[in-house]
Protein backbone atom coordinates (compact mmCIF):
# COMPACT_ATOMS: atom_id res chain seq x y z
CA UNK A 1 0.00 0.00 0.00
CA UNK A 2 2.80 2.38 0.94
CA UNK A 3 4.69 1.62 -2.29
CA UNK A 4 1.53 2.17 -4.32
CA UNK A 5 1.07 5.57 -2.69
CA UNK A 6 4.65 6.59 -3.48
CA UNK A 7 4.23 5.38 -7.07
CA UNK A 8 1.08 7.49 -7.42
CA UNK A 9 2.84 10.62 -6.08
CA UNK A 10 5.73 10.06 -8.47
CA UNK A 11 3.37 9.74 -11.45
CA UNK A 12 1.52 12.89 -10.37
CA UNK A 13 4.77 14.88 -10.09
CA UNK A 14 5.90 13.80 -13.56
CA UNK A 15 2.50 14.68 -14.99
CA UNK A 16 2.55 18.13 -13.41
CA UNK A 17 6.10 18.75 -14.66
CA UNK A 18 5.17 18.04 -18.28
CA UNK A 19 1.94 19.98 -17.92
CA UNK A 20 3.83 23.08 -16.75
CA UNK A 21 6.33 22.67 -19.56
CA UNK A 22 3.56 22.41 -22.16
CA UNK A 23 1.73 25.40 -20.71
CA UNK A 24 4.93 27.44 -20.75
CA UNK A 25 5.63 26.47 -24.36
CA UNK A 26 2.07 27.30 -25.36
CA UNK A 27 2.38 30.65 -23.63
CA UNK A 28 5.64 31.39 -25.45
CA UNK A 29 4.05 30.52 -28.81
CA UNK A 30 1.02 32.64 -27.96
CA UNK A 31 3.27 35.56 -26.97
CA UNK A 32 5.24 35.26 -30.19
CA UNK A 33 2.01 35.18 -32.21
CA UNK A 34 0.70 38.22 -30.33
CA UNK A 35 3.95 40.10 -30.97
CA UNK A 36 3.69 39.42 -34.70
CA UNK A 37 0.05 40.47 -34.76
CA UNK A 38 0.45 43.67 -32.73
CA UNK A 39 3.91 44.79 -33.72
CA UNK A 40 5.04 44.62 -30.10
CA UNK A 41 8.25 42.79 -29.30
CA UNK A 42 11.01 42.27 -26.81
CA UNK A 43 11.92 45.96 -27.17
CA UNK A 44 9.35 46.48 -24.39
CA UNK A 45 11.60 44.53 -22.04
CA UNK A 46 14.68 46.48 -23.10
CA UNK A 47 12.84 49.76 -22.47
CA UNK A 48 11.79 48.64 -19.01
CA UNK A 49 15.42 47.92 -18.15
CA UNK A 50 16.63 51.39 -19.17
CA UNK A 51 18.04 53.51 -16.33
CA UNK A 52 17.08 56.72 -18.15
CA UNK A 53 14.07 58.90 -17.37
CA UNK A 54 11.17 58.35 -19.77
CA UNK A 55 7.98 60.35 -19.86
CA UNK A 56 4.96 60.95 -22.05
CA UNK A 57 4.03 64.58 -22.66
CA UNK A 58 0.97 66.14 -24.27
CA UNK A 59 1.70 68.70 -26.98
CA UNK A 60 -0.79 70.93 -28.74
CA UNK A 61 -1.39 73.48 -31.47
CA UNK A 62 -4.69 75.16 -32.25
CA UNK A 63 -7.36 72.57 -31.35
CA UNK A 64 -5.14 69.50 -31.70
CA UNK A 65 -3.52 67.66 -28.78
CA UNK A 66 -1.19 64.71 -29.22
CA UNK A 67 1.31 62.57 -27.32
CA UNK A 68 5.10 62.50 -27.50
CA UNK A 69 7.69 60.28 -25.81
CA UNK A 70 10.66 62.02 -24.18
CA UNK A 71 13.91 60.45 -22.94
CA UNK A 72 16.46 62.32 -20.85
CA UNK A 73 20.17 61.43 -20.90
CA UNK A 74 22.09 60.87 -17.70
CA UNK A 75 24.02 64.13 -17.76
CA UNK A 76 25.11 66.88 -15.40
CA UNK A 77 24.88 69.58 -18.07
CA UNK A 78 22.65 70.73 -20.91
CA UNK A 79 22.72 68.53 -24.01
CA UNK A 80 21.88 68.67 -27.70
CA UNK A 81 18.43 67.45 -28.65
CA UNK A 82 17.04 65.12 -31.32
CA UNK A 83 13.57 64.66 -32.77
CA UNK A 84 12.92 61.05 -33.84
CA UNK A 85 10.27 60.57 -36.53
CA UNK A 86 8.84 57.05 -36.61
CA UNK A 87 8.24 54.69 -39.52
CA UNK A 88 4.86 54.10 -41.14
CA UNK A 89 4.10 51.69 -38.28
CA UNK A 90 3.73 54.60 -35.88
CA UNK A 91 5.51 55.18 -32.59
CA UNK A 92 5.99 51.53 -31.67
CA UNK A 93 8.34 50.00 -29.12
CA UNK A 94 11.26 49.87 -31.54
CA UNK A 95 11.02 53.63 -32.24
CA UNK A 96 10.90 54.36 -28.52
CA UNK A 97 13.84 52.05 -27.90
CA UNK A 98 15.82 53.89 -30.58
CA UNK A 99 15.04 57.16 -28.79
CA UNK A 100 16.30 55.62 -25.55
CA UNK A 101 19.53 54.45 -27.20
CA UNK A 102 20.18 57.94 -28.54
CA UNK A 103 19.65 59.30 -25.04
CA UNK A 104 22.20 56.77 -23.80
CA UNK A 105 24.69 58.57 -26.05
CA UNK A 106 24.03 61.87 -24.30
CA UNK A 107 21.13 63.38 -26.28
CA UNK A 108 17.80 64.71 -25.07
CA UNK A 109 15.27 62.99 -27.34
CA UNK A 110 11.64 63.54 -28.23
CA UNK A 111 9.65 61.12 -30.41
CA UNK A 112 6.23 62.53 -31.32
CA UNK A 113 3.43 60.06 -31.98
CA UNK A 114 2.10 61.55 -35.20
CA UNK A 115 -1.02 59.36 -35.29
CA UNK A 116 -1.89 60.13 -31.68
CA UNK A 117 -5.55 61.21 -31.44
CA UNK A 118 -6.03 61.13 -35.21
CA UNK A 119 -8.50 58.26 -34.91
CA UNK A 120 -11.19 58.30 -32.25
CA UNK A 121 -10.16 56.32 -29.18
CA UNK A 122 -6.53 55.96 -30.29
CA UNK A 123 -4.49 58.14 -27.96
CA UNK A 124 -1.22 56.41 -28.91
CA UNK A 125 0.07 54.08 -31.60
CA UNK A 126 -0.16 51.18 -29.16
CA UNK A 127 -3.94 51.65 -29.06
CA UNK A 128 -4.26 50.60 -32.71
CA UNK A 129 -5.30 46.99 -33.35
CA UNK A 130 -2.20 46.14 -35.40
CA UNK A 131 0.55 47.72 -37.55
CA UNK A 132 -1.72 47.70 -40.62
CA UNK A 133 -4.28 49.88 -38.83
CA UNK A 134 -1.49 52.23 -37.74
CA UNK A 135 -0.17 52.35 -41.30
CA UNK A 136 -3.59 53.29 -42.65
CA UNK A 137 -3.78 56.17 -40.16
CA UNK A 138 -0.29 57.33 -41.19
CA UNK A 139 -1.23 57.63 -44.85
CA UNK A 140 -4.41 59.52 -43.98
CA UNK A 141 -2.41 62.29 -42.29
CA UNK A 142 -2.47 65.83 -43.61
CA UNK A 143 1.06 67.06 -44.34
CA UNK A 144 0.41 70.47 -42.79
CA UNK A 145 -0.73 68.80 -39.57
CA UNK A 146 2.47 66.72 -39.55
CA UNK A 147 4.52 69.91 -39.92
CA UNK A 148 2.58 71.59 -37.11
CA UNK A 149 3.08 68.53 -34.87
CA UNK A 150 6.81 68.55 -35.57
CA UNK A 151 6.98 72.28 -34.87
CA UNK A 152 5.34 71.67 -31.51
CA UNK A 153 7.85 68.92 -30.73
CA UNK A 154 10.70 71.17 -31.85
CA UNK A 155 9.62 74.05 -29.62
CA UNK A 156 9.09 71.76 -26.65
CA UNK A 157 12.48 70.08 -26.78
CA UNK A 158 14.39 73.22 -27.79
CA UNK A 159 13.04 75.09 -24.78
CA UNK A 160 13.44 72.27 -22.28
CA UNK A 161 15.68 73.38 -19.43
CA UNK A 162 17.97 70.39 -20.10
CA UNK A 163 18.51 71.36 -23.77
CA UNK A 164 21.21 73.50 -25.36
CA UNK A 165 18.64 74.61 -27.93
CA UNK A 166 20.35 72.71 -30.75
CA UNK A 167 17.91 70.27 -32.38
CA UNK A 168 18.64 67.64 -35.04
CA UNK A 169 16.04 65.42 -36.73
CA UNK A 170 16.28 61.68 -37.43
CA UNK A 171 13.60 59.72 -39.28
CA UNK A 172 12.97 56.26 -40.73
CA UNK A 173 11.08 55.10 -43.84
CA UNK A 174 7.99 57.36 -43.94
CA UNK A 175 9.66 59.28 -41.13
CA UNK A 176 12.78 59.61 -43.26
CA UNK A 177 10.78 61.32 -45.98
CA UNK A 178 9.14 63.52 -43.35
CA UNK A 179 12.57 64.42 -42.00
CA UNK A 180 13.64 65.60 -45.46
CA UNK A 181 10.38 67.52 -45.86
CA UNK A 182 10.64 69.07 -42.41
CA UNK A 183 14.08 70.41 -43.32
CA UNK A 184 12.25 72.50 -45.96
CA UNK A 185 9.95 73.91 -43.25
CA UNK A 186 12.29 74.60 -40.34
CA UNK A 187 15.50 76.51 -41.14
CA UNK A 188 16.68 76.22 -37.53
CA UNK A 189 17.31 72.48 -37.19
CA UNK A 190 21.00 71.63 -37.02
CA UNK A 191 20.93 68.56 -39.29
CA UNK A 192 18.51 66.13 -40.94
CA UNK A 193 19.21 62.38 -40.98
CA UNK A 194 17.14 60.52 -43.55
CA UNK A 195 17.01 56.74 -43.17
CA UNK A 196 15.65 55.10 -46.36
CA UNK A 197 13.29 57.96 -47.11
CA UNK A 198 12.75 59.99 -50.27
CA UNK A 199 13.36 63.70 -50.76
CA UNK A 200 11.08 66.45 -52.12
CA UNK A 201 10.89 66.60 -55.90
CA UNK A 202 10.20 70.36 -56.13
CA UNK A 203 13.22 72.65 -56.58
CA UNK A 204 11.38 75.45 -54.75
CA UNK A 205 11.15 73.29 -51.61
CA UNK A 206 14.79 72.26 -51.80
CA UNK A 207 15.74 75.95 -51.90
CA UNK A 208 14.23 76.37 -48.43
CA UNK A 209 16.62 73.88 -46.78
CA UNK A 210 19.27 75.34 -44.48
CA UNK A 211 20.52 72.30 -42.57
CA UNK A 212 22.83 69.64 -43.98
CA UNK A 213 20.97 66.49 -45.00
CA UNK A 214 22.53 63.05 -44.51
CA UNK A 215 21.11 59.93 -46.14
CA UNK A 216 21.34 56.29 -45.03
CA UNK A 217 20.16 53.71 -47.58
CA UNK A 218 20.10 49.93 -48.04
CA UNK A 219 21.65 48.57 -51.21
CA UNK A 220 18.65 46.29 -51.85
CA UNK A 221 16.09 49.08 -51.60
CA UNK A 222 15.80 50.30 -55.19
CA UNK A 223 12.31 51.75 -54.65
CA UNK A 224 13.96 54.46 -52.56
CA UNK A 225 17.42 54.42 -54.12
CA UNK A 226 16.07 55.10 -57.60
CA UNK A 227 15.14 58.60 -56.38
CA UNK A 228 18.59 59.48 -55.00
CA UNK A 229 20.06 60.70 -58.28
CA UNK A 230 17.32 63.29 -58.80
CA UNK A 231 17.51 64.36 -55.16
CA UNK A 232 21.26 64.74 -55.35
CA UNK A 233 20.94 66.84 -58.52
CA UNK A 234 18.35 69.16 -56.95
CA UNK A 235 20.40 69.59 -53.78
CA UNK A 236 23.59 70.27 -55.73
CA UNK A 237 21.92 72.84 -57.99
CA UNK A 238 20.56 74.61 -54.91
CA UNK A 239 23.97 74.58 -53.23
CA UNK A 240 22.75 72.44 -50.34
CA UNK A 241 24.67 69.82 -48.39
CA UNK A 242 23.51 66.28 -49.15
CA UNK A 243 25.77 63.37 -48.27
CA UNK A 244 24.68 59.76 -48.22
CA UNK A 245 25.84 56.18 -47.79
CA UNK A 246 24.39 53.07 -49.43
CA UNK A 247 25.00 49.93 -47.39
CA UNK A 248 25.61 46.81 -49.45
CA UNK A 249 23.30 43.79 -48.99
CA UNK A 250 20.95 45.71 -46.72
CA UNK A 251 17.22 46.03 -47.30
CA UNK A 252 14.64 48.64 -46.44
CA UNK A 253 14.22 49.30 -42.69
CA UNK A 254 17.65 47.84 -41.89
CA UNK A 255 17.90 49.84 -38.67
CA UNK A 256 14.92 47.94 -37.27
CA UNK A 257 15.56 44.54 -38.82
CA UNK A 258 19.31 44.81 -38.19
CA UNK A 259 18.60 45.21 -34.49
CA UNK A 260 16.81 41.86 -34.23
CA UNK A 261 18.67 38.89 -32.71
CA UNK A 262 18.26 36.82 -35.90
CA UNK A 263 19.11 39.69 -38.27
CA UNK A 264 20.51 38.92 -41.70
CA UNK A 265 24.18 39.79 -41.84
CA UNK A 266 23.73 42.52 -44.46
CA UNK A 267 21.13 44.30 -42.35
CA UNK A 268 23.16 43.92 -39.18
CA UNK A 269 26.29 45.33 -40.83
CA UNK A 270 24.30 48.25 -42.22
CA UNK A 271 22.70 48.89 -38.81
CA UNK A 272 26.08 49.00 -37.07
CA UNK A 273 27.77 51.19 -39.70
CA UNK A 274 24.84 53.60 -39.94
CA UNK A 275 24.60 53.89 -36.15
CA UNK A 276 28.30 54.75 -35.94
CA UNK A 277 27.97 57.31 -38.74
CA UNK A 278 24.90 58.89 -37.16
CA UNK A 279 26.67 59.40 -33.83
CA UNK A 280 29.71 60.89 -35.54
CA UNK A 281 27.57 63.34 -37.54
CA UNK A 282 25.40 64.35 -34.57
CA UNK A 283 28.52 65.54 -32.76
Amino acid sequence: MKNSKLYFILLLSISLMFSCKNNREQKEVKTETLEKATGKSTETGELSQSPRHHEWVSLSHEDREFEAFVVYPESDEKTKSVIVIHENRGLNDWARLFADKLAAQGYLVIAPDLISNTVEGKKRTTDFENPDAARTAIYDLDKDQVTADLNAAYEYIKNDAASTGEVAVVGFCWGGSQTFRYATNNPNITSAHVFYGTGPSEAALIEQISAPVYGYYGGNDNRVNSTIEDTEKLMKEAGKTYEYEIYENAGHAFMRSGHEPDAQQGNKNAHDKAWKRLLELLK
